[in-house]
């Protein structure tokens, strides 16, 4: 058992490549300044994706309605900021909590039924959400949007700058910390124990896993996890919309983990570097077809893989 214990240990140490590679990333809003405001928009859609594939990689469970707990975060960081408390972190703890009981409770519907039920549900709880927060306007601002979100300094000390370096930062500092995280938990009995209930429930319950506990704990996790991402977008931006509820962001960041890959925590990393650079070059080239090439490079990457598409002198090999 001891073997064992330290075999799981040594798998979730970080391999000298990532430290290098967080190193480079963390760098970044220092080596391109101009580019800070994009780096901190990837960087806090790679977090949402992470926390996506937690539950549809490493467990198996399909949803088209994550943006719910991204948008539920996002409006409980604004919200606090701009009647409560504007420190950052403060309001980060508060909209990892709240979008945390959010997926507790929708957890309880969530994972009973087929694939096509949970996809329902997902979906459905995240246009309530949205119609919600546009019939509040009292509250949530409707289709302007909550506006006026000022943001105290990070620890006490880091004013948001115009240029986003600190919110870049910040995001990074962030997202680096729930890598780890996420990186030890996956790597640990649980993370394996929802790799067996992805592959076969069935096994998976007649070996002693509890099964159901096991789903809505990660699925309360992801959901905090997204809330974290959200309220970052908020705190970051000063702004919250309805946007933040809607099927279009359910759809990229499902397309991010296409591209990257899931069950493994670069893929979503990747996928949001990929998905958000090839948005904004595609976009500048042509605006009004960008979604075409984006299309057409999603076919590529289906009918190729991901090594053969990188790797062009394969092609006429057989798969």
């Amino acid at each position: 058992m001891s073997g064992v214990a330290h075999s799981l240990s040594a798998s979730a140490k970080p391999r000298a490549w990532e430290f290098g590679l967080w190193a480079l990333l963390l760098a970044l809003p220092y080596l391109l300044p101009t580019h800070a405001l994009l780096i901190s928009e990837i960087t806090i859609i790679a977090l949402f994706a992470m926390s996506l594939d937690l539950i549809l990689g490493y467990s198996g469970i399909v949803s088209l309605g994550h943006a719910a707990f991204f948008g539920m975060g996002a409006y409980s960081a604004a919200l606090f900021a701009k009647h409560i408390h504007p420190d950052p972190l403060l309001g980060l703890a508060v909209a990892t909590g709240v979008s945390a009981v959010l997926g507790l409770v929708c957890s309880l519907s969530v994972l009973r039924g087929s694939d096509l039920t949970r996809l329902m549900v997902t979906l459905g709880v995240a246009l309530i959400l949205q119609e919600l927060a546009n019939k509040l306007d009292f509250i949530t601002g409707g289709a302007d949007g909550l506006q006026g979100v000022i943001m105290g300094p990070v620890l006490g000390r880091f004013e948001f700058d115009l240029f986003g370096q600190t919110a870049a930062w910040y995001a990074l500092g962030i997202t680096l910390l729930v890598f780890l995280l996420l990186r030890r938990l996956v790597h640990a009995p649980f993370g394996f124990s929802l790799k067996a209930i992805r592959d076969n429930p069935l096994r998976a319950r007649a070996i002693g896993i509890p099964v159901h506990a096991r789903l809505m704990s990660v699925y309360t996790l992801a959901a905090a996890l997204a809330g974290l991402a959200g309220g970052l977008q908020a705190q970051t931006t000063g702004f919250a919309s309805l946007d933040v509820f809607g099927f279009d962001r359910s759809a990229d960041v499902l397309l991010m983990l296409v591209i990257g890959g899931t069950g493994w925590l670069w893929g979503g990393i990747i996928g949001a570097v990929v998905f958000k650079s090839l948005h904004s070059v595609i976009s500048a080239w042509t605006p009004q077809y960008w979604t075409f090439w984006l299309g057409l490079f999603l076919v590529l990457l289906m009918l190729l893989g991901r090594e053969r598409l990188i790797r062009p002198w394969t092609w006429g090999r057989r798969a």
